[in-house]
C-alpha cells in the first residue's frame, strides 16, 4: 500500500499555516490598523476582509481537521499504548484545544449567518483563537521535543 502520511502532513501544515496566519494577521495587523483609518474606510476593511476569509476558510478548515485525522489514522491507529507516552498525552490536549477552536468557528459562521456577529465579538473571537492557537503549535511542537 501507499504510504500517504508525507502527502497528509503537507495539507495539514499549509492549512494550519493559512489558518494560523490569518487569525495573527487579523489580530496584529488588521485590528492596530483599523484605529489608523478613517472611520469610512476602517468599516470597510470590517466588512470586506470577513468577507474574503469566509470565502475559502471553511474548506481550509475541513482539510486541516480531516488531514489531522488522517495523518493519525495512518500513524496511531494500531498503537494499543498511545496514551501513556507524553507524545500521546501532549497530542491529545492538542486534539482538544483544536475542537474547542473548531466550535468557535462554527459558532462564529453561525453568528455571522444570522446577522448576530458585532465587531466586539469578532475581535474578542480572533483574540480567543489566536491564543488557543498559539497553545496549539506550541504544543504541536512541544509533542517531539519535550
Amino acid at each position: 500500500m501507499i504510504n500517504y502520511y508525507g502527502l497528509f502532513v503537507t495539507i495539514h501544515v499549509l492549512c494550519a499555516i493559512t489558518f494560523v496566519g490569518a487569525v495573527f494577521f487579523e489580530v496584529l495587523v488588521i485590528e492596530p490598523l483599523e484605529k489608523q483609518l478613517p472611520a469610512g474606510m476602517s468599516e470597510q476593511l470590517a466588512v470586506a476582509i470577513p468577507r474574503r476569509v469566509r470565502s475559502f476558510m471553511p474548506i481550509v478548515v475541513a482539510l486541516l481537521y480531516l488531514s489531522g485525522a488522517a495523518m493519525f489514522w495512518v500513524r496511531f491507529s494500531n498503537t494499543e499504548h498511545f496514551f501513556h507516552t507524553r507524545f500521546g498525552v501532549l497530542l491529545s490536549i492538542k486534539v482538544a484545544l483544536t475542537f474547542i477552536v473548531l466550535g468557535i468557528f462554527i459558532s462564529a459562521l453561525r453568528a455571522v449567518g444570522k446577522g448576530t456577529m458585532d465587531l466586539c465579538r469578532f475581535r474578542y473571537t480572533h483574540r480567543i483563537v489566536a491564543g488557543l492557537m498559539l497553545a496549539i503549535v506550541l504544543l504541536a511542537k512541544g509533542m517531539f521535543y519535550l
